[in-house]
């Protein structure tokens, strides 16, 4: 029975990964007929009512605490969003999906500005194999990068400071109201730049009615829970093994249905960070467990 919840467990990962991986491909075509903060908006205030009405007894019993870091970590989650989906205007889905990734590379480097815990030997070979990806991936011929590149890595900084700051608070408090609260955030501050810099001059259609929808209940509402449950029953080196594969998904996705071109360059950056990736999330356990067995 165990074996058969590990391998559920490691399978519905693998979904959250596909999902993660399409939300590129369904932001970047969504933003051809929605403004970047109303999309956001309708995203998060759609799964931030869903959850509601499902979870409305955990929120009737929520504490300060829980509402209190839920604004907190949704301060990161909606910059994060921000600066990912308005930078996606500018750049590649493909490409942004690797970029965003680096952001579990930069978690232990926060951890030890919060903790002063030293990274390890595997952390540092992870910065700097994905510093040469981002730089083969990203930079220009003058060694600069584009306005849309920045603003994914600025991304990737802010979802690092998101999954740190939710590593912190959740030990101890309720996730399913932290969740909530965290999306009612991003959703309020995303109505608020939207107002501010798109105006109020908005038209849904059927083109961005799905999108919305499919960002709402896939994306991020169901993909969260799902990884949330999974995690209880497979190592986190398997999730953090099957969970990066997100990037490989939006890549794959971006070529498919955006005809975006798969370049050597391209493929050699993206394969820089996601060794990165696999490196600071799993330090190689797995081959190390497979000589034990062996």
């Amino acid at each position: 029975m165990e074996k058969k919840k590990t391998l559920y467990a490691d399978l519905s990962l693998l979904l959250v990964a596909i999902i993660w991986g399409s939300g590129f491909v369904v932001t970047k075509n969504a933003l051809d007929h929605v403004t970047p903060y109303y999309l956001l908006f309708f995203r998060f205030i759609a799964a931030t009512i869903i959850l509601s009405i499902v979870f409305f007894k955990k929120i009737k019993e929520a504490s300060k605490q829980d509402i209190k870091a839920g604004i907190i970590i949704g301060l990161f989650l909606f910059a994060a969003f921000a600066t990912q989906t308005v930078g996606l205007q500018y750049t590649e889905a493909g490409k942004q999906a690797f970029i965003t990734a680096t952001n579990v590379v930069m978690v232990p480097f926060i951890y030890w500005i919060i903790s002063k815990k030293r990274p390890d030997k595997f952390d540092l070979a992870a910065a700097f194999l994905c510093l040469v990806g981002i730089g083969i991936l990203s930079l220009n011929d003058d060694l600069t990068m584009g306005y849309g590149d920045i603003l994914t890595l600025l991304c990737a900084v802010m979802f690092a400071l998101h999954i740190s700051s939710t590593g912190y608070f959740a030990k101890e408090l309720d996730p399913y109201v932290i969740t909530i609260v965290q999306f009612l955030v991003a959703s309020i501050l995303s109505l608020i730049f939207a107002l501010l810099f798109e105006g109020t001059n908005i038209e849904l259609g059927s083109n961005t009615i799905f999108p919305i929808l499919y960002l709402a209940i896939f994306s991020t509402m169901t993909a969260f829970l799902i990884q949330t449950v999974a995690q209880k029953y497979t190592s986190s080196t398997h999730a953090a093994i099957i969970l990066s594969l997100e990037a490989v998904f939006g890549s794959t996705f971006s070529i498919i249905f955006l005809k975006e071109p798969l370049t050597i360059r391209f493929f050699i950056g993206c394969v820089a960070i996601l060794m990165s990736v696999i490196t600071s999330e799993t330090k190689w356990e797995f081959l190390k467990a497979k000589e034990i067995i062996e």
